[in-house]
């Protein structure tokens, strides 16, 4: 079975629903399969989501080390 969706898209669409729901982010945090399965209304193997939520970890990763750099960079 492959991912027939754009996965660029629904990394960034998990992105924006996880940052704007402490609740749903709090899931994906402590079960990251069963909340993307939910996010995305999909329903694969563990496997083949793995490497989508490695994707979409680095990007809230990336977005929150973003936003600690803006704050020290108030500081200046």
């Amino acid at each position: 079975m492959e991912l027939n969706f754009d996965v660029k898209g629904k990394v960034d669409e998990a992105c924006k629903k996880l940052q704007s729901d402490p609740a749903l982010l709090k899931k994906f945090q402590s079960d990251p399969i069963k909340a993307v399965e939910t996010l995305l209304n999909v329903d694969l193997p563990d496997e083949q989501l793995k490497p989508l939520i490695s994707a979409i970890q680095a990007k809230l990763t990336a977005s929150d080390l973003g936003d600690k750099l803006k704050d020290l960079k108030k500081l200046f």
